[in-house]
């Protein structure tokens, strides 16, 4: 089905200004679908949409909410989420979307760190603040009656007037979004984004992949996540699309989901796709003999049929078992926040289930570059989009070095973090940190890191910084947490690690190795060190007495290998 997008993106000022007109345009669509198991919880039309986030503007106007205000959302995928930040938007207020997977701590030092005027929470996440936000406007969603004050109750909203309270005038200059990217454990990373910003992004992906009315986009990723953000929120918004919520995301209450609700989108970190495709080689694999073989003439038969790239009709028909195990009417997979591996890419695309590869970070508000799917490149990451200029800094002699991007969709800068921004935009780039080369089409190849973090297949940063606070106490004279990548680059994307170096001094060896362990298992399993180096000699520091970990990092790269690291059999990728 091919779609045409009807709204000019790029002539509009701010966010708020073009989601009342898209609100307006599909106000009989019906713009979200919310189910809990197996029940319909909600149905909303775009109208119904419009009317609720007037009324939620006009209890956040009574507040004193407008510009220059800062409003922070912990909740889980739901429609409360998406009427509330069109209010925000609406009032020219700043967006601070929080991950509700934080403990409450974290939680708790970003509304801190972002100085929010008022934190929207679900209520179950809110019963996790035991001793509340002392000093923050609070409103809490689905409270049961009677437990809260109707001040401090998402519901209690103002009567509708029948007029449609629209958006504050802001610019595109104007701060839209401060989005974290990063936990707390160390040094809080908001990033700056501009109502250009996400506008300029979003117009460059509804060029390449259009929605339209009638499209279905399951929205599984967190929303608070850059790419859910634009792609499960403002970007089926504008196209007249349909978001659908699961509150349980069990993988049986996905597929039941995908298969009531015929999906036609999807966007996924490689931790999803990994499922999936572990769910369809066990059920491929229990097909013996003479099926298996009709199964694997039939996928030769649709490789002949669709030789120019993916044609969902063609898919659904030819292999249509396979398709209906995904509802019958999936036809796009964004894939991000991770590396997609190659073979992974192409194993879908084989099956008619083309995976969007795409690159980018918290700090170029969505993504930076995109594969297209015709024909499939799942060797890169894809090509810039328009507006993104990219190119590779100081390159070595087989021209892999940092990327670097500039463009519209780049943050102002970090907040209240002026060090932290000086050292990341430079002149206008901005230094990511990761490094890869380009190839003559201009398609980029990621190898590996330059900066001390790993990603997950679940597409969440891990600062090793951020974690060492969680050893503290451990009986070692001296310790510090690394990416494995930093320490003995391998430049690859994949199987990426923490280790834990420790001067033990006097302490026993595994009486060190004990406790390490010990806080280990503290820790959510995408956070554990992988293991930990042995290290005899004092650590260098600077005359404040913080570690000179790139020193440190240094003489480890040049003094020890990556098999001197004890491992932990419970830790990732052991």
């Amino acid at each position: 089905m091919k779609h045409e997008v009807l709204v000019d993106v790029a002539s509009f000022p701010s966010l708020g200004a073009l989601l009342d007109e898209v609100l307006l345009r599909h106000k009989s669509e019906t713009a979200l679908v919310e189910a809990d198991r197996k029940r319909e919880a909600s149905r909303w039309t775009y109208a119904e949409v419009d009317i609720t986030a007037a009324r939620v503007a006009r209890r956040l106007e009574a507040l004193g909410i407008g510009p220059g205000s800062r409003v922070a959302i912990v909740m889980s995928n739901q429609p409360r989420w998406l009427v509330t930040a069109v209010a925000v938007f609406r009032r020219g207020a700043t967006l601070v979307p929080l991950d509700m997977k934080l403990e409450a701590p974290e939680q708790r030092a970003l509304v801190e760190h972002a100085n929010a005027d008022l934190v929207v929470v679900e209520h179950a996440l809110w019963r996790r603040f035991t001793d509340g936000l002392p000093g923050r406007r609070v409103w809490v969603s689905e409270a049961p009656a009677g437990e809260l004050p109707d001040e401090l109750r998402w519901e209690t909203l103002p009567e509708d007037d029948g007029e449609v309270l629209r958006s504050v005038p802001r610019t595109r200059d104007d701060l839209a979004c401060i989005v974290y990217s990063s936990g707390t454990g160390g040094r809080a990373k908001g990033c700056m984004l501009s109502h250009g910003a996400y506008l300029s992004q979003l117009a460059a992906l509804l060029e390449r992949f259009p929605m339209g009315p009638g499209d279905r986009y399951f929205s599984v990723l967190p929303t608070n996540h850059a790419i859910d953000f634009m792609v499960g929120f403002v970007g089926p918004f504008v196209c007249g699309a349909t978001v659908v919520h699961q509150r349980t995301l069990r993988p049986e209450m996905l597929r039941f989901t995908m298969q009531r609700y015929g999906i036609t989108h999807m966007a996924v970190v490689p931790l999803l796709l990994t499922a999936f495709e572990r769910a369809l080689r066990e059920k491929l694999d229990e097909l013996g003999g003479w099926k298996r073989t009709v199964f694997d003439g039939l996928v030769a038969l649709h490789g002949a049929l669709t030789p120019r790239g993916p044609d969902a009709r063609v898919s659904h028909t030819v292999l249509r078992a396979v398709h209906e195990a995904f509802g019958g009417h999936l036809r796009l997979l964004f894939a991000g926040g991770a590396f997609v591996p190659k073979e992974q890419a192409e194993y879908f695309f084989q099956l008619g289930l083309p995976v969007v590869i795409g690159y980018g970070l918290t700090e170029a508000c969505t993504v930076a570059t995109v594969n297209d799917v015709r024909p499939l490149r799942a060797d890169s990451v894809g090509r810039p989009l328009a507006g993104v200029e990219l190119r590779i800094a100081d390159p070595d002699g087989q021209g892999v070095g940092e990327v670097v991007l500039r463009g519209p969709m780049v943050m102002q800068g970090y907040l209240d973090d002026p060090e932290l921004t000086a050292e990341t935009l430079r002149d206008g780039w901005l230094y990511t940190g990761d490094l890869g080369w380009l190839d003559a089409s201009h398609h980029l190849h990621l190898v590996g890191r330059r900066k001390d973090v790993i990603v997950t297949a679940g597409g969440k940063n891990v600062y090793p910084q951020d974690i060492e606070h969680v050893f503290d106490g451990v009986p070692v004279e001296e310790l510090a947490v690394f990416a494995a990548n930093t320490v003995w680059p391998q430049r690859t994307m994949v199987g990426e690690q923490l280790v834990l170096v420790a001067r033990p001094g006097k302490v026993a060896w595994p009486e060190v190795l004990a406790a390490v362990r010990e806080r280990n298992r503290t820790l959510p399993d995408f956070k554990r060190v992988a293991g930990v180096v042995r290290w005899e000699r004092t650590f260098p520091r600077t005359a404040s007495m913080k570690v000179k970990r790139a020193e440190l990092v240094d003489t480890l790269s040049r003094e020890t290998r990556r098999d001197a690291v004890v491992a932990f059999t419970d830790a990732p990728g052991a």
